[in-house]
């Protein structure tokens, strides 16, 4: 079985349990707590297994993977059933362009290591941080939403069934709730989050719905 390196909140391993649920494949999810202070992927035994500290990691026959995006794309290519790309080339460059706006433009951007270093390097106070945080998702989300009223709308973000689009964009969403940013300008998106969180397998893959979640 795989085993999958998690920790409730974080946005990168959300995408992962999607895509892990969306191709119907067991694992094993063994929680790191990330949070400021407790910082559990910085100590052993985690961070002996995963010198870059950061999760989600999975653990598979071969060994262990690191990076969302690298994980989702050994999951498409091993686990043929529901694919998250489109076999066209171009369609397939597409939803690679959105999910990649998410994953390199707006999350690198609002890691928490981030976060944490403008807090102590700048002196930011939380709510400096708030918008900081809310700036870069409203640019990336903006460009998103620009480019989608140039398609026809569907039920997910490229067509009757989700793809790496939705996947990414559902743990993103999610955040950017989090820190209650104004998504009124981004109808599309919300329409596709919407959606999403209904299908079964992202249900399961909700933050709320992990072993380790912090009830609030």
């Amino acid at each position: 079985m795989l085993k999958l390196y998690d920790y409730w909140r974080s946005s990168a391993a959300y995408r992962v349990r999607i895509g892990l649920n969306l191709k119907g494949v067991e694992y094993e999810s063994v929680p790191v707590n990330i949070m400021p202070g407790v910082d559990e992927q910085m100590r052993p035994p985690y961070r002996d297994l995963n010198p870059q500290m950061r999760v989600p990691a999975l653990e598979t026959p071969q060994g262990l993977l690191t990076q969302s995006l690298s994980i989702l794309v050994w999951l498409d290519q091993t686990y043929r059933t529901h694919p998250f790309l489109p076999a066209d080339p171009w369609e397939s460059a597409q939803v690679r362009a959105f999910a990649l706006t998410i994953a390199t433009d707006i999350h690198p951007l609002n890691n928490t290591s981030v976060l944490t270093r403008i807090k102590l390097e700048f002196s930011a106070s939380e709510d400096h941080v708030g918008e900081w945080y809310r700036h870069w998702i409203k640019l990336g989300f903006a460009a998103l939403e620009h480019q989608a009223e140039a398609r026809p709308m569907t039920p997910y973000v490229f067509g009757d069934e989700p793809s790496l689009a939705d996947i990414m964009l559902v743990p993103q969403m999610a955040n950017a709730r989090r820190f209650k940013t104004d998504l009124a300008p981004f109808p599309r998106l919300a329409a596709w989050d919407e959606a999403a969180r209904k299908h079964p397998a992202f249900i399961k893959a909700a933050p709320e719905n992990q072993k380790d979640a912090v009830k609030t």
